[in-house]
């Protein structure tokens, strides 16, 4: 149970931290420190009182296209702006679960744009990377969760608003089928489209927060064959150009959904993607002038942005027989496409094509853009539902994949996700055991101590003459022995970026554990066993180093 103060602790901590990490670009309008800090005590009250609110303590921002009582709605124009008497539905759920709203959150203006960049209130910068963009159109929101400001977020998908920016900020991005979610109180940019999306640092808190807000009418689940996760996965040659090493990203995500027990086949992505450019290219933005389209051709210039009013004001010229050749044609795609997935529970492909800077943004706008929408722009379009989440990293920034599925899959969606997301178990026996030189190495990556057990009895330890002094593992069958080790859980990039930086003369494999279980663990390349000094005996690393009269191994 949450502890009295634990809530207003947490607010004054935000606060904080939106000082320290000086992001200013991310927020449109923060309430006001005392009327947040009011509010927390009597969540407090609430919750020492013996009240269940699920979500007491968690801090929540608003993408500033959702309505929040109190708060002016802008959608990132600030003449458009109007101050709603009532809480958007989603809004309210969350608040209703003792969430607390701490502020509304900047974004593409009208949610037209996957850059983050088109906003009078400033562009806003990567988590991670500040000459990188964020993503959008949902950029602040996702930035406040990434930067550790907020807990919980909400955004909006369009053609995927929700997802380009979790995958660039490293957290979970759920796009719900389309009316799981009320939008009423959400400035609409294609009404046929649009869904409120939900920001978290892990999938548990964002299935969570989904689950509050999903106050749609229950639906059938479809129907799916027995046997292991069917995954459809296109050869990474048919995804067109991707950044460098987002391919090899993409595959490594693939075989560990593999490795997890996920059967993995093809398909040819050419529906998806004719479809993505569509959205835009064709006669669907008509929608977005529908929206917004009479307020524009009126508003203030130096109010818009103007790429976005260059998007929106075109859109009026379309002629109607456009539209509706456009929807045969999308029919045709969707009926492909759905073909091409056959009984595949979900699609794997990468969230966007690559992560682009500020300076690339500037030198094609609309260019950049549609890229970035390559995988996303159709899922909409083909009333599908999709979760995005990290998959590793690239060149030190986040890498991010997303899954697809039929509508009212969305729980289907998050346990396949979870065999992503899930922490790795890893078994240590030496330098990286608690306590050791190489320990802190671990906790860099998030690891998180589980137990100490042993090996099954068929491995053979030896003192390795390395700096720093380590054993070597070494897995014998005949003439083994249990050997101590620790077993860690650490997230899944974590293991990788261990991978890469291993030094020789160590190696990552499977170490079969006491239990009969195995994880991946820390084992010697054979040559260099002969230099070192057998151990075995001791039963571990920790007892050797404890051996009476005991120096460098």
């Amino acid at each position: 149970m949450t502890t009295p103060a634990s809530v207003l602790a947490r607010v004054r901590a935000a606060h904080a931290r939106i000082e320290a990490v000086d992001r200013p670009e991310i927020w449109i309008d923060l309430r006001p420190l005392p009327e947040v800090e009011a509010e927390a005590r009597t969540l407090d009250a609430r919750v020492a009182a013996g009240e269940h609110l699920p979500l007491a303590g968690r801090l929540l921002a608003v993408k500033g296209n959702i309505d929040v009582a109190g708060l002016p709605t802008t959608a990132g124009c600030p003449s458009y702006a109007y101050k709603p008497t009532a809480d958007a539905p989603a809004v309210a759920c969350l608040r209703a679960a003792g969430a607390l709203v701490i502020g509304t959150t900047n974004l593409d203006q009208f949610a037209t744009g996957l850059v983050g960049t088109r906003s009078p209130y400033g562009a806003v910068r990567s988590a991670h990377d500040p000459s990188r963009i964020s993503g959008g159109s949902s950029s602040g929101s996702a930035v406040a969760v990434a930067l550790g400001v907020a807990d919980l977020s909400l955004g909006t998908d369009t053609a995927g608003s929700g997802r380009v920016p979790a995958a660039f900020n490293g957290i979970v991005g759920l796009k719900p089928t389309r009316g799981l979610v009320p939008t009423d109180g959400v400035v609409p940019a294609c009404a046929s489209l649009d869904c409120v999306t939900v920001f978290a640092r892990t999938l548990p808190e964002a299935e969570q927060a989904l689950a509050l807000t999903a106050t749609g009418a229950p639906h059938p689940v479809p129907a799916r064959a027995p046997g292991p996760w069917r995954i459809a996965v296109p050869p990474t040659e048919r995804l067109g150009e991707l950044d460098p090493g987002w391919a090899q990203a993409y595959e490594a995500a693939a075989d560990r959904l593999r490795a997890a027990g996920a059967r993995l086949q093809p398909v040819d992505p050419a529906p998806f993607l004719e479809a993505a450019a569509m959205l835009y290219e064709g006669a669907f933005v008509a929608e977005r002038y529908t929206a917004v389209g009479a307020f524009i051709d009126t508003a203030p210039a130096d109010d818009l942005d103007p790429t976005v009013a260059g998007i929106i004001t075109a859109a009026r010229s379309i002629p109607a027989h456009r539209l509706f050749a456009d929807r045969d044609r999308l029919a045709a795609l969707r009926g492909a496409a759905m073909a091409a997935l056959s009984d595949a529970d979900a699609l794997l492909l990468p969230t966007a094509p690559g992560h682009p800077t500020f300076t690339e943004v500037a030198a094609d706008p609309l260019g950049a853009n549609a890229r970035l929408g390559r995988f996303t722009n159709s899922t909409n379009l083909f009333g599908l539902c999709a979760v995005a989440a990290p998959a590793g990293d690239v060149a030190g920034r986040p890498f991010g994949v997303m899954l697809v599925g039929p509508a009212h899959t969305d729980e289907r969606l998050a346990r396949i996700t979870a065999l992503l997301t899930a922490p790795t178990r890893l078994a240590v026996a030496g330098a990286h055991l608690t306590g050791q030189p190489l320990n802190p190495q671990l906790l860099s990556l998030g690891a998180r101590l589980l137990h100490t057990t042993t090996t099954a009895p068929v491995y053979r330890l030896h003192a390795l003459r390395t700096a720093p002094p380590k054993p070597g593992l070494e897995r014998v069958g005949e003439g083994g022995a249990a050997i101590e080790v620790e077993v860690w859980h650490l997230p899944p990039e974590g293991l990788g970026r261990l991978a890469a930086e291993l030094p020789s003369p160590m190696a990552l494999g499977r170490v079969e554990l006491a239990d009969g279980t195995t994880a991946p663990g820390f084992l010697c390349e054979p040559y260099a066993l002969a230099a070192g000094k057998d151990i075995t005996r001791y039963g571990g690393w920790r007892a050797y180093l404890a051996r009476p009269g005991s120096t460098a191994p």
